[in-house]
């Protein structure tokens, strides 16, 4: 697992780095825009809106909300990277932090329209991520989203059959998602629904119990 140093040397060809494996319909960055450009629409036809970016990294999701009208804080343990971010955006508010920790005494206080994090969560174990989520749960308003992109799976079969596509490419040190476990997980709590984007990524949207999907985008295993 890459720490906040590895981070920080990688900050300056981070976008180019990413954006040339999602050309490439690379692992782990295939389908990288197409997530992006999934959540910016998602947010977007809700604006004005306030959006936590968890993992926020040099804003490039973010950025594009925050040029939008939207109120944007984000969270990074990347010093470098967030540095970037903060010349994007002056007026958005961003905080150096560790979110395998949890998340910042000043974010916890705070109801959200929008929890965004792409390409990040993937450092938290499988049942961390459930504990992530079942907090972040606490700081979405009644009307909220949380929304994830990043590498993941339907099932624990497609996760096997990357992994043995990608060789001596793949991260052991990295928890990819699968949505069947976590939707197994947290199906009592909130509403899950899950999208395949690539062979290695796709989009997972969670609304609290409280609501419900207007259009399902992948039924639940079994539903």
């Amino acid at each position: 697992m890459l720490n906040n140093h590895g981070f920080d040397l990688w900050a300056d060809n981070y976008d180019r780095s990413v954006n040339a494996a999602d050309e490439n319909i690379l692992y782990p960055f295939a389908g990288y825009r197409e997530l992006l450009n999934i959540i910016y629409g998602t947010v977007m036809s809700k604006k004005p809106v306030s959006v936590l970016d968890i993992g926020i990294g040099t804003g490039t999701l973010a950025y594009k909300l925050y040029e939008g009208g939207n109120q944007i804080t984000g969270i990074d343990f990347s010093n470098v990277m967030l540095e970037k971010a903060r010349s994007r955006m002056p007026g958005a508010v961003l905080i150096e932090f560790d979110f395998s920790k949890g998340l910042p005494k000043e974010v916890q206080a705070v109801k959200y329209d929008f929890v965004i994090s792409t390409y990040a969560l993937h450092h938290l174990s499988d049942t961390e991520k459930v504990s992530f989520i079942r907090f972040v749960l606490n700081i979405i308003r009644d009307s909220g989203m949380i929304i994830i992109g990043d590498v993941s799976f339907q099932n624990r079969d497609d996760l096997e059959k990357c992994r043995a596509s990608c060789d001596d490419e793949w991260d052991d040190d990295e928890y990819y998602f699968v949505f069947s476990e976590l939707h197994e997980a947290l199906r009592n709590e909130c509403s899950l629904t899950y999208q395949q984007i690539s062979h290695c990524a796709g989009l997972l949207e969670i609304l609290p119990i409280t609501q419900k999907h207007e259009k399902t985008i992948m039924q639940s295993p079994g539903g």
